[in-house]
């Protein structure tokens, strides 16, 4: 059976496409087999990144380690059983035709809460949820005293992924394995990087996930979109140098793959 990794935050803007992408296609470079969806059927950010990544490899005449991507399929409303969400049913015979083939399937969650998003976290063996490094998209997932910057409770997000464990439970299927990924971290230590940072820990005991250091903000990552690549693919398509800027990004990536701890999983790049 595929490991399923979700990547999903109700709040657009905090780096899930970037994220789906560089842990897929890293996944990818290490040898394993890797499936690809996109639950945003609007905006479809990771699927347009693979899709950009396939026409570079074309113009170029190069074949890079990729990840599997497929559309989700339509289905025949006639199969349907009755109260069967065809939502539902498009996702899971998704998921069942990669399942049997692949290592791992990465999907990317929209950046609203939707019936899709909501059925794929129930199937995550690992969430990966991406938060900017501020007390606004902190908010998804607790609230917090303004006074004292004490969590006062877990917030709509936290929420879903709780009714998600519950499921999981229900059907005897392991726990999901929630990593909060601190996104757009600042190069200096901040009083308010260090609030955020003690609420995340403190949120973290209460409801059970992990916090690891994600992705800087840097230039790289929004000129890499357009031609599909990603920070392992540099030396090969001689797009941009390896200057101090990629080769620290490129260790951020190393310690985001390691603080995922997928077993089968040896970082090697």
């Amino acid at each position: 059976m595929a490991h399923i990794i979700v990547v999903g935050n109700e709040k657009g803007g905090s780096g899930k496409s970037t994220t789906c992408m560089h842990v897929a296609t890293a996944l990818s470079r290490m040898g394993h087999r890797v499936g690809a969806l996109d639950l945003d059927l609007r905006q479809k950010s990771f699927a347009r990144y693979i899709e950009n990544r396939r026409a570079f490899m074309a113009r170029a005449g190069l074949a890079l380690p990729t990840p599997d991507y497929q559309d989700l399929p339509e289905v025949d409303a006639s199969t349907l059983g009755v109260n069967e969400n065809p939502l539902d049913q498009r996702l899971t015979t998704a998921v069942a035709a990669m399942d049997a083939v692949k290592d791992f399937i990465v999907i990317d969650c929209p950046g609203s809460h939707t019936r899709l998003s909501q059925v794929a976290h129930s199937l995550a063996d690992t969430l990966i949820t991406p938060l900017n490094d501020s007390f606004v998209d902190f908010d998804l997932l607790a609230r917090v005293d303004a006074e004292t910057g004490k969590v006062k409770g877990p917030s709509i997000y936290a929420e879903m992924v709780w009714g998600a464990r519950q499921l999981r439970a229900q059907a005897g299927l392991p726990p999901i394995d929630w990593i909060v990924v601190r996104n757009r971290l600042g190069a200096q230590q901040m009083h308010n990087k260090k609030k955020v940072g003690a609420a995340l820990e403190d949120l973290s005991r209460r409801i059970g996930f992990r916090v690891v250091p994600g992705f800087s903000e840097r230039v790289i990552f929004r000129e890499l979109f357009p031609r599909g690549l990603t920070l392992l693919d540099l030396r090969e398509t001689g797009v941009d140098q390896l200057n101090l800027s990629n080769i620290a990004a490129r260790q951020e990536l190393r310690d985001l793959m390691a603080g995922l701890r997928l077993s089968t999983v040896k970082v090697d790049f």
